[in-house]
This record gives C-alpha cells, structure tokens and sequence, in this order.
C-alpha cells in the first residue's frame, strides 16, 4: 500500500526517490515490492539508455484505482494519529 501511495504522490519516481521515503526498508525489499507491483500490473517501470541508467515508476490505471481507494484509509490513520498524539 504504501509504495503504492508514494509513487501516486511523486508521479513518476526514480527508484532512489522512492527509497528515500522508506528508511527502514532493506534495498533488496523494496526491489522486489516493485517488481512484484509491476508484475501486478500496478506499476509500469521505464529503463532509459542513459549513462548513469535511469529507471522510472509510475502508477498504471489499475494503480491508481487502488491509490484512490486507499486515500480514505490513508485520511483515517493520519486522524487517528492524531487523536491519540493529543491523548
């Protein structure tokens, strides 16, 4: 769900910008959520012929489906979050 959100919300994202929003997530973890997403046909992921490479993620239709659906959770936790910070 979350790397879900995160390439929703950079559009299309590098793989270091995306890592960069995980921190505690291994490299080899996170490598293989998005080959499993693209896979899943939630991500595309663009490979250019560049020097250094580059490669690109970012939300298929069916991708951005599911990030809409996840946006009232997403707005849920960040409330109740919230409530219990104040508690």
């Amino acid at each position: 769900m979350q790397v879900v959100c995160v390439v929703g919300a950079l559009g299309p994202a590098r793989y270091s910008e995306i890592e960069d929003m995980f921190d505690d997530v291994s490299s080899s973890t996170l490598s293989t959520r998005l080959d499993e997403l693209v896979a899943a046909g939630y991500l595309s992921r663009e490979q250019y012929a560049e020097i250094p490479p580059r490669v690109e993620y970012e939300l298929t239709e069916k991708g951005e489906s599911l990030r809409e659906k996840l946006d009232p959770l997403l707005e849920w936790v960040t409330e109740h979050e919230s409530s219990q910070t104040e508690s």
